[in-house]
């Protein structure tokens, strides 16, 4: 009998869903994902004659931005998509699968990502003083995300 042990956090891929199918294997690979989390807000209902406490009530869910981070890619068609939301102003909503993989590269649970669009790109500083790799950062905004556990 084996004992149970939680997924590691750094296996795992990006894909973009553009034109006819997933972006190009090296727009897969991301050095940092976050931003999968949802919450609801929610409305106070003070009933009458009840003053211990307000109603709090589920109103809808709100989804956080994703941010992605990684070495700066030549030849994206991820940076061609954003490209064209910030400088033609076309907005073209895509779906994303972020991927969580286990030690043999099978898939663990998917995030449906639906109807990204791009809010924020930014690359890291240019600095003669050190080595470093450029870092360009991805800040999309969503609608939801369905999730898919794949084992």
């Amino acid at each position: 009998m084996s004992e149970y042990y939680p997924p590691w956090s750094f296996y795992y891929k990006v894909e973009f869903m553009l034109g006819n199918g997933p972006a190009a294997t090296e727009d897969a690979r991301f050095q940092s994902v976050s931003g999968l989390s949802v919450e609801y807000d929610y409305e106070s209902f003070k009933e009458g004659g009840e003053n211990r406490f307000e109603h709090k009530l589920p109103v809808r869910t709100k989804y956080a931005d994703m941010t992605l981070k990684r070495g700066m890619l030549m030849g994206s068609a991820v940076i061609d998509w954003f490209t064209a939301a910030f400088v033609d102003r076309q907005f073209t909503p895509t779906d994303i699968n972020v991927t969580l993989m286990n030690e043999k590269g099978d898939p663990l649970r998917t995030w449906n990502v639906a109807h990204a669009i791009p809010k924020k790109w930014m690359v890291s500083d240019f600095n003669s003083g050190e080595s470093a790799v450029v870092i360009e950062t991805m800040e999309l905004t969503y609608r939801y995300f369905s999730l898919q556990d794949s084992l």
